[in-house]
């Protein structure tokens, strides 16, 4: 097994960036062929629920696509008014000479695009990668099957990401780590292996939990990192941690979800205790980073949730009692807000 506290020679954030971005050209190719959004906008500004309206589209896919769309110089953001940018308006728009839209496949060449399309008119995310033998993520991570594939695809991630993580956390005198949805365990075993005086339990649906048991016996860390089966959206967090850890889960639920999850840590986490949410995050005024609005597409297509802003993470926590205490880095452009109950 890999040494957790080693990290990789090289910087493989381009790699990364491939793969995040998977689904973002599917997202312009939906919006430009599917519907001709950039023409549309051109008559004057809209706002999101504007454009919700005269489309009929929901509101977390609209989000995404259009920040998005300013993140890549296409839209500008104006308070709540979104607008076309010239280049938009020269190359996007239909009628203009230099409008580019006969180059791009249509929406139904493309199996991605045409469920992101989808995803717009109904707000409910498409089946896992459009194959037509899964359903979407949440209920496809019950099988056995999926959950072992799925579980894999986030190990191998986590193998970079929870070592540099682990290396930036100040967690002195810390003593037990609640890994809240921890899939196979990976952040739990990295976290004790940096931080030799902490124990960890990994909280997670059957059948991951079972998944995660044995690749944490696999790792050598069965002495110091336990399991407990559980549905945190319908189950209180177990008490007695004084850290808890949402990494790269609240991204996978929406609005509603994430403030529910958030009061929950809050409810059972011991007073003083770090809650870490480990993750991308996009600016405040959501103009990008443009890698993270890229990112967030594949998010929307794929689960109920997106990338969420810095500050609408902090705003949220500090409405259940968390107050923040850093922004660390860990490694492929993500990194953790680091919040305090009070």
């Amino acid at each position: 097994m890999i040494d957790l506290t080693i990290a990789p020679s090289t910087d493989p954030v381009s790699i990364y960036r491939h793969r995040d971005a998977l689904y973002a050209s599917d997202m312009f190719i939906a919006a430009l062929k599917g519907f001709d959004f950039f023409t549309w906008l051109a008559d004057g500004p809209q706002t999101i629920e504007s454009i919700c309206r005269h489309f009929n589209f929901h509101l977390r896919p609209v989000d995404v696509m259009t920040t998005l769309f300013v993140a890549s110089g296409w839209l500008t953001r104006d308070g709540e008014q979104l607008s076309v940018t010239e280049s938009a308006r020269e190359h996007l728009v239909a009628g203009s000479p230099w409008f580019i839209g006969p180059y791009f496949p249509e929406v139904t060449d493309r199996v991605i695009a045409t469920d992101l399309l989808k995803c717009l008119k109904t707000g409910n995310p498409a089946n896992f990668a459009s194959r037509k033998d899964h359903q979407d993520w949440h209920k496809a991570m019950e099988t056995d099957v999926f959950a072992k594939e799925f579980t894999a695809m986030m190990d191998c991630r986590g193998v970079l990401l929870a070592q540099a993580l682990a290396k930036n956390l100040n967690l002195a005198g810390r003593k037990r780590l609640l890994d809240i949805a921890g899939g196979s365990g990976v952040y739990a075993c990295s976290l004790a292996a940096h931080h030799p005086g902490l124990h960890a339990t990994v909280l997670d649906k059957s059948p991951v939990d079972k998944i995660a048991a044995g690749a944490i016996q696999d790792r050598g860390f069965s002495d110091r990192v336990d399991v407990v089966p559980s549905d945190m959206l319908n189950t209180p967090l177990p008490s007695g941690y004084d850290i808890h850890l949402f990494s790269n889960v609240l991204h996978d639920w929406d609005v509603d979800l994430v403030k529910q999850l958030l009061k929950t840590s809050a409810a059972s986490i011991e007073p003083g205790g770090l809650m870490i949410v480990h993750d991308t995050f996009l600016n405040a005024d959501k103009s990008g980073p443009l890698h993270v609005a890229e990112y967030s597409v594949l998010l929307m297509h794929v689960t109920q949730g997106r990338c969420y802003s810095e500050k609408e993470i902090s705003d949220w926590a500090g409405e259940v009692g968390f107050q923040p205490v850093e922004h660390v880095q860990s490694a492929a452009v993500r990194s953790a807000l680091v919040f305090q109950k009070h």
